[in-house]
């Protein structure tokens, strides 16, 4: 193993231990959701029994709109925990998403823990993932086909994150010519596209220079959730005294923004960013996501409790968005974003 794929192991390795962790989140700045309150409505007539989540992710159906948002791989630690959230969202059938794979082209001793995600989720929706610092260097789509082929994926996810780039001391900055990359890589793959942020949030701008492209869906990771600033910045033992711990489109902001895409072009929103309750993922619906993503919360209900407890936590999440739906007298999801949401300094 060469100097640079240890330390990519071990970076990886970091995170990991960092986020397991209640020294990540954004200081002051939050998802933006506690801006927003339902509009209550007394004479609902709905059937909680007869709400349904099944939803199709790109071409197959999960019983959730829950993304297990790509999380890790390339350690030893990575292949138990992948292990284990493939098999939670085999179970629940929900779509699960495969951490950055430039590890599993830097060397092969890893390669496990990124196949044992299909191998213990064979039924359901398979994200690949690299991140965009990487797709740049790329001089043809081969290296995407075979980590895409690893672990038989139903989409691939490029993740920008061009902020912990600029913080991590082994940080690469040369985004030069991404655009055309993604334009390329949408014209030659099969599978769909999506672009994911990594907690800073994807404009309105940024999210139709993206579509222009044919990219199929947008994972706004907005800021609220994990600082992945502050992750570096703990990492390289810089001061906590950081602007750049708090930098970020708040997720709610996010969601709204780009949802106003949908009028012009058909794709798939994803709502990230500090998703951790019912009401959480509630209002991102309510603001226009297909489905919500969540990483970091998963990861601690899986160390605290194993597959059990991260099982309910996503079925807790959607018990109380079926509350939420029944309340405000919501059939189904897309009903729950007509009008549903008041901004709360018009209550007073």
């Amino acid at each position: 193993m060469n100097s640079g794929t240890s330390n990519t192991s071990n970076r990886k390795k970091e995170h990991l231990e960092l986020c397991a962790t209640n020294k990540v989140s954004f200081k002051t700045k939050t998802n933006g959701f506690e801006n927003y309150e339902f509009k209550h409505y007394t004479i609902t007539e709905v059937d909680l029994n007869k709400i349904s989540f099944k939803y199709k992710f790109f071409g197959k159906k999960i019983n959730f709109p829950f993304l297990i948002s790509c999380m890790t791989g390339g350690t030893d630690e990575a292949n138990n925990i992948n292990a284990q959230l493939a098999s939670v969202a085999e179970n629940l059938r929900i779509p699960i998403g495969v951490g950055s794979q430039r590890q599993a082209l830097e060397n092969k001793n890893y390669l496990d823990s990124f196949k044992i995600i299909r191998k213990n989720a064979p039924g359901v929706p398979v994200l690949s993932n690299i991140g965009a610092a990487q797709v740049v260097q790329f001089k043809s789509i081969d290296p995407i086909k075979k980590i895409i082929e690893m672990v038989e994926a139903d989409a691939f996810v490029i993740h920008t994150n061009p902020l912990q780039e600029l913080l991590q001391d082994e940080g690469e900055i040369d985004f030069k010519g991404l655009l055309k990359k993604i334009k390329m890589i949408v014209n030659n793959l099969k599978i769909p596209v999506v672009v994911k942020e990594v907690g800073a949030g994807i404009s309105y701008e940024a999210a139709k220079k993206l579509l222009d492209v044919g990219v199929k869906g947008i994972d706004v990771a907005g800021a609220g959730g994990t600082s992945w600033a502050g992750i570096e910045i703990l990492r390289s033992k810089k001061s906590e005294d950081n602007y750049f711990w708090d930098w970020g489109l708040p997720a709610a902001f996010c969601i709204k923004d780009v949802y106003k895409l949908k009028k012009k072009y058909k794709f798939t929103l994803i709502g990230s960013g500090g998703i951790g309750t019912g009401l959480d993922a509630a209002k991102a619906f309510a603001l226009g996501a297909d489905i919500v993503a969540s990483a970091r919360p998963v990861l601690m209900n899986l160390n605290e409790g194993g597959n059990e407890q991260t099982e309910a936590f996503v079925k807790n999440i959607f018990n109380e968005v079926k509350q939420i739906m029944f309340l405000t007298g919501s059939k189904s999801l897309k009903e729950l974003r007509n009008k549903k949401l008041i901004k709360k300094k018009l209550l007073t």
